[in-house]
């Protein structure tokens, strides 16, 4: 502990020292013409409608890369499939590490991969950097201070408070009916619904029931759980079909509960569609993002997303927000990378990203900003109520503070 609070000190220190000098210092996977950025996704697997986000980030660094890279480097994306499944996504860290020596891995996919190779990665020091997870343990730079997620929205405890406050101003009296991931990330969404409801939780709680990732259906729990008759119905999941499944199922019994579905899941063309449009019409989701829309009006950043989309993969489903997302994080990338300037050691790195100030990025919506200090990891912590309305996913609510 001590050692990682000293390591946390100099990352600190490294970036609040004097301006970087015309002297250039990289580390490894970094020379003046490029720099490799190691990543794993799910292009195979249950989770691979969400590969389309690794598949975007590579769209977004070729047209870096077109107009002159990052303070003239090109980058050099490394991305291999490791299908959602830890031991892969250990075996595909390994291999970019030593054997194609990136400079670090970046947004690496869920929970449970990115969780795999966290203490490989900080043994090494090696920059773990925007993984895709809302897990609050990536906000530990005491004991893990070379990891740091990017999530589509607050953390699965913030997330799962928000939700429950959001239900409880409507019922006060709800009873909650969930249903999650049988993994760290379920769980701790769950452990949020249970904080948040405090000591009626053993009473708001009529049920909750698990399911694995690799489970071709959740049918029978979400029969189960509709025979409560819970007011509130929480589905959390990172994979498109467990939450389609979830909803057409509920709506197939006639259960007609308030529903608040996972940040990650709140996905027209993979989870809305394939459920039901019907089905899906009044779900509830939080966001950080801004919800996709075909034809914005006024919103020169989406009608830029579009353009880039039809121009640089144009079989792409566009509305797959995951999409949407890819495009978010490799943004957030490069500006990171453009604030380390010439100093592109992996120290260095990791301090520009615990020293974000109110970051804007073109696809957060109103007030949504990246920040971080070397002892807060969370670039984001706040986000608005969604809603779909049989169409597109449109805003609920004002911002709402995550803690």
């Amino acid at each position: 502990m001590k050692a990682a609070l000293v390591l946390a000190a100099a990352l600190a220190a490294a970036c609040l020292s004097t301006p970087v000098s015309a002297q250039k210092s990289y580390g490894p996977g970094v020379s003046d013409t490029e720099i490799k950025i190691g990543n794993t996704m799910p292009y195979s697997g249950p989770a691979s409608p969400l590969g389309i986000t690794g598949r975007v980030i590579a769209a977004y660094f070729d047209e870096v890369n077109e107009k002159g890279g990052v303070n003239g480097r090109k980058l050099n994306l490394m991305s291999l499939d490791d299908a959602f499944s830890p031991p892969k996504t250990m075996e595909a860290a390994r291999r970019l590490v030593e054997g194609d020596g990136v400079a670090f891995i970046f947004a690496t996919m869920g929970t449970a991969p990115s969780s795999a190779i966290a203490k490989y990665l900080n043994s090494n020091k090696v920059p773990q950097l925007f993984l895709i997870s809302s897990a609050s343990k990536w906000n530990d730079p005491a004991n893990m201070p070379w990891s740091m997620a990017l999530p589509w929205a607050p953390n699965y405890t913030s997330e799962a408070a928000i939700d429950v406050a959001y239900a409880r101003a409507k019922n006060p009296n709800a009873r909650f009916a969930v249903l999650y991931q049988n993994d760290d990330a379920g769980k701790e969404y769950l452990r949020g619904v249970k904080e948040a409801l405090g000591a009626d939780a053993d009473k708001a709680i009529a049920m909750a029931s698990s399911f694995e990732v690799a489970d071709p259906t959740v049918d029978s729990q979400v029969l189960t759980l509709a025979s409560t008759k819970a007011d509130v119905f929480m589905i959390y999941s990172v994979t498109p079909r467990a939450c389609a499944q979830a909803i057409r199922k509920a709506h197939e019994v006639g259960w007609q509960p308030t529903r608040f579905l996972a940040s990650g899941c709140a996905n027209k063309a993979t989870v809305m569609v394939p459920a039901g449009l019907d089905a899906g019409k009044g779900v509830l989701s939080l966001g950080s993002l801004k919800p996709f829309v075909e034809a914005p009006k006024d919103d020169p950043a989406m009608t830029a997303y579009i353009e880039f989309m039809k121009k640089r993969l144009p079989n792409a489903d566009i509305n797959n927000v995951a999409g949407l997302y890819g495009y978010t994080v490799a943004e957030a990338l490069v500006v990171l990378l453009k604030q380390c300037k010439d100093n592109l050691t992996r120290e260095n790195i990791m301090a520009q990203a615990s020293n974000l100030k109110s970051v804007p990025l073109s696809l957060l919506m109103p007030g949504i900003t990246l920040n971080t200090t070397p002892q807060d990891f969370r670039p984001i912590k706040d986000g608005y109520m969604l809603q779909f309305d049989g169409n597109d996913w449109v805003v609920a609510s004002e911002l709402l503070r995550g803690t």
